[in-house]
C-alpha cells in the first residue's frame, strides 16, 4: 500500500481526549488535528464504536486518521459509553442512549475552536450502521457520512435474523460483544481502571437472549431502521460494500432511496477497501477526501457527477474457501443502482431442468439438517477459510433446477427474486434458495442466496403458520450481486430446507412439494473494458506492533462415526502483540463449535468460548466469556459464563440462563 500523499499538515495527536458529556460520563477520544487549527479551524469526522481504539481498531485506526488529519481534518475515534477507555455502561446495539451520546459529541465537537462548525461521520458495520441511525437524527452539524458495510433493515439484513430466520450468528456475535465489551480499560490512562472493569464485568448484559426475544419484526428492529423513513436523513450519504461481506443489500437500497446518495461495492469482505480482500483494493481513503472536501469544505471536487452506482462484476471462478483476488472489471450507472435494470425469467421445470419454458413441477425437498456445510460464514471477517466453498455437497441434499449450457456470458447485476409454488407438511418450515455456477466438470460456486421462514411469507411484523399440505405461493430476493456466468457454463437453483449452522433449524423437519417455480435474473452486459477506475490505495503509517504469538485460523468438518453427529469447529486465534507506541500487550482467541445430527433438527447445539489477554508492566488480566444454545420444540435455551483473572487470581465470575419461547420460529 503506497503512501504518496503530499503532507499538507503536520499534525497533534491526543490519544485520550476526554469528552464530557451532559449526564456526567467521560468518553476517550484518540484525537488527531492538523497543527495549527485552533487558528484555522477544520471540518472533525467522528468514527463512534464500542471496538477499543487503545488495542482493538489500531491497526485500520493507523492507515486511516493520520491521513485524513494530514489533509486537513480533525478525527476523532471515540469509544463508547462502556467500552474502551470510556466511562459508563452499555446495554445493546444502537440503543437511544448510544445515539443520542454520538449527537452530543457532534455538537460538541462543532463547538471547539479548532473545528470549522461541519462534522462527517464514518464507521464500518457497527460505525456504519450508527452513522446511518445518527443521520436520521440530523443533527444540524452533520454534512455528510460514509457507511461502510452497514444496513437499512435491523431485522431483515443483519446478523440476527435473515428472512424471518434465526441466524446462528446471533449467538455468534453475542458471545464476541460478551468478551469484546467485559475487558478492562488501559491500567496507563485509568487510575480506576479496577473498578470500571468489575462494574462492566457484572453490569456487561449477555445480549443473545435479549435479542432472541424479539423474533418478530417489532418496534426494537424499527428503532435504527432508516428505511422506516429515509426522508429523515438529510446529510449526504456515500454508501460501501462488498460482495464477500454480509452488508451488500444496502449500497444500491440507499442509492435507489436518497436524492445525492453515491454507492460502490467491491469483491471484498468485511473490510476497509483500501486494505480489504479480496484485491483489487482502491483509493478508498482518496475517494473518502472527495467526499468530505465537498460536502464539508465545500470544495468542487466533482462528486455530484460521479456515477450513481460503482460495482465490481467479479469473473466466474471455481468454488474456494478464501481468495486473495477476484478477476472481473468495474461497472457503473449514471443513474440509480440496478432496479432498472432488464430482467431474464427462467423456470423450474421437470426434470431438474430450469429453462424458458413455464411449466408444473412435483417435487419433493427434505434436506437432512446439517445441509449448509459449504454456506462459509455468515459474516466473512477473520480472514480464515470463511467462504463458501463446493456446492455439490450441499446441492446432493437439495432439490436443483440446471440450465443448459450458456450461449454467451450472462452478467448478473442485481437481486435475483425467486417465486415458488408449494405446500409444506409441517405448519412451520425453512427453505435456503442458492444460486449456483456450475462449471464444465461439475464444480458448483455459489453466487448468491437467500432464505425464507415460511411463516414469514407475508411479512415478518405478524408470522402465522402454513397449512399443511395446502400450496401456497412464496417470494423472496436473493441477495445483490455483480458476477459474469461465462459462455458454456451452466447456472443451477438450488433449494434446501435446512441450511446448517447459517440458520437455526425449524423444530420439525418439514417436506416441501414444489408446484411451479421462475426466478427474474436481473442482467446487464458489461463487455470487457473498465468503465470507471480508482486510483490505488494509499493510506498513512501502519501500526507499529511486536508479534508474540502469530495469528491462525481452522475451520473444520467432523463426522462422529458411532452417533452420526455432524460437527462444525471453528478456531481463530488472533494472535498477541505488543503497541511499540505506548507498550500495551493484548491478545484474544475464539473457538466456535456447531453440532447437529442429520435427522434431528433438535439436536442443534452451538457452543462459543473467546479468551481475552490485556498485560500493562505488572498487570496482567484476563477473560474468558463462554456461551452455549440448543432447543427443544418450544423453547429456546442460553447458557453463559464470563470469568475474569487478575494476575492468575479469579476476581469475577458470573453465570447467566435463560429460556425463551419460540415464535413461528
Amino acid at each position: 500500500m503506497k503512501n504518496p500523499q503530499t503532507q499538507l499538515h503536520t499534525l497533534e495527536e491526543d490519544p485520550d481526549h476526554g469528552i464530557t458529556l451532559s449526564d456526567g460520563t467521560r468518553l476517550s477520544a484518540r484525537l488527531w488535528r492538523p497543527t495549527g487549527a485552533a487558528d484555522d479551524p477544520v471540518p472533525l469526522i467522528l468514527e463512534f464504536l464500542p471496538y477499543r481504539k487503545r488495542d482493538g481498531t489500531c491497526a485500520r485506526d493507523a492507515l486511516t486518521h493520520p491521513y485524513f488529519a494530514a489533509s486537513g481534518y480533525a478525527c476523532a475515534r471515540v469509544d463508547m459509553r462502556g467500552n474502551g477507555d470510556s466511562q459508563g455502561l452499555m446495554a445493546d446495539e444502537y440503543t437511544a442512549q448510544e445515539l443520542a451520546d454520538a449527537v452530543e459529541v457532534i455538537h460538541w465537537a462543532a463547538a471547539q475552536p479548532w473545528c470549522n462548525g461541519n462534522v462527517g461521520m464514518m464507521g464500518i458495520s457497527w460505525g456504519g450502521f450508527n452513522a446511518l441511525q445518527v443521520a436520521a437524527l440530523a443533527p444540524a452539524p452533520l454534512k455528510a457520512i460514509i457507511t461502510l458495510c452497514s444496513t437499512v433493515d435491523r431485522f431483515a439484513d443483519d446478523i440476527h435474523y435473515k428472512g424471518g430466520c434465526l441466524l446462528g450468528e446471533n449467538l455468534g456475535w453475542g458471545a464476541t460483544m460478551w468478551s469484546y465489551s467485559s475487558r478492562a480499560p488501559d491500567p496507563a490512562l485509568r487510575s480506576d481502571w479496577r473498578e470500571m472493569w468489575l462494574e462492566r464485568l457484572e453490569n456487561e448484559p449477555f445480549l443473545p437472549s435479549v435479542w432472541l426475544r424479539h423474533q418478530r419484526r417489532d418496534t426494537y428492529w424499527q428503532h435504527g431502521s432508516v428505511c422506516e423513513d429515509y426522508s429523515a436523513i438529510e446529510a449526504k450519504v456515500l454508501a460501501v460494500g462488498g460482495w464477500g461481506d454480509a452488508y451488500k443489500n444496502a449500497v444500491p437500497q440507499l442509492v435507489e432511496a436518497l436524492d445525492g446518495a453515491k454507492g460502490i461495492v467491491g469483491p471484498w469482505v468485511h473490510k476497509y477497501p483500501h486494505f480489504a480482500v479480496p484485491e483489487p483494493r482502491i483509493g478508498f481513503l482518496q475517494e473518502a477526501l472527495r467526499w468530505w472536501d465537498r460536502w464539508l469544505k465545500g470544495t468542487r471536487t466533482g462528486v455530484e457527477d460521479d456515477p450513481d452506482y460503482r460495482a465490481y462484476l467479479m469473473d466466474g471462478v471455481r468454488p474456494a474457501a478464501w481468495y486473495t483476488a477476484r478477476p472481473g472489471r468495474w461497472i457503473a450507472e449514471a443513474r440509480g443502482a440496478t432496479r432498472h435494470l432488464p430482467v431474464q425469467t427462467l423456470h423450474l421445470g421437470d426434470g431438474g431442468v430450469l429453462g424458458t419454458a413455464p411449466g408444473t413441477v412435483e417435487t419433493t425437498v427434505a434436506s437432512p439438517a446439517h445441509c449448509g456445510t459449504a454456506s462459509g460464514e455468515y459474516c466473512a471477517i477473520w480472514l480464515g477459510p470463511e467462504m463458501p466453498g463446493d456446492q455439490r455437497a450441499d446441492d446432493a441434499l437439495s432439490a436443483t433446477f440446471t440450465s443448459a449450457a450458456l450461449d454467451a456470458d450472462m452478467d448478473l447485476v442485481g437481486a435475483p427474486r425467486i417465486t415458488l409454488s408449494l405446500a409444506c407438511d409441517k405448519p412451520q418450515g425453512q427453505i435456503a434458495v442458492r444460486l449456483n455456477h456450475i462449471h464444465p466438470d461439475g464444480a458448483a460456486t455459489r453466487i448468491t442466496y437467500g432464505v425464507l421462514n415460511l411463516t414469514h411469507r407475508s411479512g415478518s411484523a405478524n408470522p402465522h403458520p402454513m397449512t399443511p399440505g395446502a400450496a401456497e405461493e412464496v417470494t423472496l430476493d436473493l441477495d445483490h450481486i455483480a458476477y459474469r456466468v461465462p459462455a458454456g457454463h451452466r447456472i443451477r437453483v438450488s433449494i434446501s430446507t435446512a441450511y446448517w449452522p447459517l440458520l437455526w433449524p425449524a423444530p420439525q423437519a418439514a417436506a416441501i412439494t414444489l408446484k411451479q417455480g421462475s426466478i427474474n435474473l436481473p442482467q446487464r452486459p458489461s463487455g470487457v473494458a473498465d468503465e470507471t477506475s480508482f486510483a490505488a490505495p494509499q493510506a498513512a503509517a501502519p501500526w507499529r506492533t511486536e508479534e508474540l504469538r502469530a495469528e491462525n485460523h481452522i475451520r473444520r468438518q467432523e463426522t462422529d462415526m458411532v452417533s452420526g453427529l455432524q460437527s462444525l469447529v471453528i478456531e481463530d486465534d488472533f494472535g498477541k502483540r505488543r503497541d511499540c507506541d505506548h507498550g500495551l500487550i493484548t491478545g484474544s482467541s475464539a473457538r466456535e463449535r456447531w453440532d447437529i445430527h442429520p435427522d434431528d433438527p433438535l439436536s442443534a447445539r452451538g457452543t462459543c468460548d473467546w479468551e481475552t489477554e490485556l498485560e500493562r508492566g505488572d498487570i496482567h488480566l484476563r477473560t474468558r466469556a463462554r456461551c452455549a444454545m440448543w432447543s427443544d420444540a418450544t423453547t429456546f435455551y442460553l447458557s453463559a459464563k464470563i470469568e475474569a483473572w487478575e494476575n492468575g487470581t479469579l476476581v469475577y465470575a458470573r453465570d447467566e440462563t435463560d429460556a425463551i419461547p419460540r415464535d413461528h420460529l
